[in-house]
């Protein structure tokens, strides 16, 4: 199986990956952010060498559609002209207002760049497989807590002192808490986990990690010097033996067989990091006050669509429809906010651009100019409560057309959609565009257009009507949950009242 036909992979400038409308490229620029000549520019190479379609995904990557074998070199070639420089290797994600954002707990840039190191000098991105990640997360206006990722570094202030919450395997709400230290012993821990990983193979992440390795994860920083880290291994005990010569300062609980599954159950450390147990009062607080409960729930996560106050200026963040737009509107865009003196354009997660260095009134009249143009601008738009894949034809594996049904549906059905409600719409079971549950998820396959109710595209569909009629069992849901919401309901909670079985009644009978 070839580089252009292999699923699952990330589809690199190198590495372009078959769809159903050609070779698809994405893009992920070192420098973090675009300059608006740039983005012309890409656009253009994507009109000349694509099929013109642009899209910035769920995790603020940029991709481009409808190559060939030869247009993708050329593109390449393109793209190095231009001057842009392109990430390879181990995803290690920081915010889209990194560095600029007043609000921020802490810049993640450098601590960002000394994992990238740290995981070069290893040789751990040719192990690791290609959706392995790391988040380093600043804080700030546009928090990265609904992204899921492998391990997770979090920003907060304790005493005055800045520390990251380490975590591992899911997105803010569902990921496993292992400690609260400072960025050196971050860092290593982060580079210990992902070793972990890739003794388990490149299909592995850190979810498929024993609770014994968990453990020591959480607890190896309090006693381990960093220069041992790189012997990790699950193979080798995890970190090995150091019976011979341990190193100065070690904990003496490692004299013999270090932290290992092969070592019996001596081998777990005592020493369990402090955020492993229930939290203490204090710990509680910082919880609390970080952006997580004792429970478990997370703030709720603002839009990256809208205005942000940065030092001395804004930026603006306008989305893609569904992560996607034509290369010719995005290109008029981009260059009205050229006159109006925007320098950098940055990818944010949740498929949009943010555009910085902006007054208060370039910012008005480019949200104008931008929704004219078909650009989400205002974080009410239900198109941004609806995750849609390119589903048919774009997409081989799809049996519906995703996005013909979202946009019937944004229009059609638009207050369905308040905060709490999630519409997935999947072309298939694969569920690319939102792997996590959503509210309602509509997913194509041999049947039509299947229903689930609050899970994912691969559950099983509690009722089935044709793909081009989608939309209309939608609307059914829609006028029932408008006719039972109690006031003040949210649309969320009027489903679960409803029950899964009505809410799958009402899509099949309308």
């Amino acid at each position: 199986m070839n580089a252009f036909s292999r699923r699952g992979a990330c589809p690199a400038l190198s590495a372009p990956m078959q769809t159903g409308d050609g070779l698809l490229v994405r893009l992920n620029p070192v420098a973090g952010g675009l300059s608006p000549r740039s983005l012309v520019g890409l656009g253009e190479s994507a009109l000349r060498h694509g099929n013109g379609i642009m899209e910035v995904t769920a995790r603020g990557s940029l991709q481009i559609r409808g190559l060939t074998a030869e247009s993708a070199r050329l593109l390449a070639a393109e793209v190095d002209a231009l001057g842009i420089a392109v990430r390879t290797g181990v995803p290690v994600e920081i915010g889209p207002l990194a560095g600029i954002d007043p609000q921020e707990v802490a810049d993640p840039r450098p601590l960002a760049e000394r994992i990238r190191a740290a995981i070069d000098e290893a040789g751990l991105a040719a192990r690791l497989g290609p959706k392995v990640s790391v988040i380093v997360d600043g804080g700030g206006q546009l928090a990265m807590d609904a992204l899921t990722a492998d391990v997770r570094l979090k920003a907060v202030r304790a005493g005055g002192e800045l520390l990251w919450r380490v975590s591992v395997g899911g997105d803010s709400r569902s990921a496993r808490p292992l400690a609260l230290v400072d960025g050196d012993a971050a860092r290593d821990i982060a580079v210990a986990a992902l070793r972990m990983v890739a003794e388990r193979g490149r299909e592995a992440h850190t979810r498929d990690l024993t609770e014994r390795q968990l453990v020591s994860l959480a607890s190896w920083h309090s006693f381990a010097p960093p220069s041992v880290l790189p012997d990790i291994s699950p193979t080798r005990g995890e970190i090995g033996s150091f019976a011979a010569g341990s190193p100065s300062g070690a904990h003496p609980h490692f004299a013999t067989s270090a932290i290992g599954e092969t070592g019996g159950d001596s081998a777990i450390s005592p020493l369990v990091g402090e955020m492993s147990g229930p939290p203490s009062a204090a710990a509680a607080q910082l919880l609390r006050r970080t952006g997580r409960t004792e429970g478990g729930a997370v703030e709720r996560q603002r839009s990256p669509v809208g205005l942000f106050d940065l030092a001395n200026d804004h930026a603006l963040g306008i989305g893609l429809p569904f992560g996607s737009m034509p290369a010719q509107p995005l290109i008029e865009l981009v260059r009205q906010v050229l006159q109006r003196g925007s320098t950098e354009i940055r990818l944010a997660p949740g498929r949009a651009l943010l555009f910085l260095g902006l007054s208060s009134s370039a910012c008005a009249s480019l949200q104008t100019s931008a929704a004219t143009l078909g650009f989400v601008t205002s974080p009410a738009d239900p198109r941004t409560r609806i995750a849609a894949c390119p589903g048919a034809p774009a997409c081989a594996s799809a049996r519906i057309a995703a996005r013909a049904i979202a946009e019937t549906i944004a229009t059609e059905s638009a207050d369905l959609f308040d905060t709490s409600i999630t519409l997935h719409i999947s072309g298939c079971a694969k569920g690319c565009a939102h792997p996590g549950p959503a509210a309602l998820t509509l997913v194509g396959d041999e049947n039509g257009a299947g229903l689930v109710v609050d899970g994912t595209a691969k559950a099983l569909p509690a009722g089935y009507r044709p793909g081009y009629d989608a939309a209309r069992g939608v609307a059914g849901i829609a006028t029932a949950i408008r006719s039972a919401r109690h006031p003040g309901e949210t649309a969320a909670a009027c489903l679960a009242r409803l029950g899964a079985a009505g809410v799958a009644e009402l899509y099949r009978r309308n």
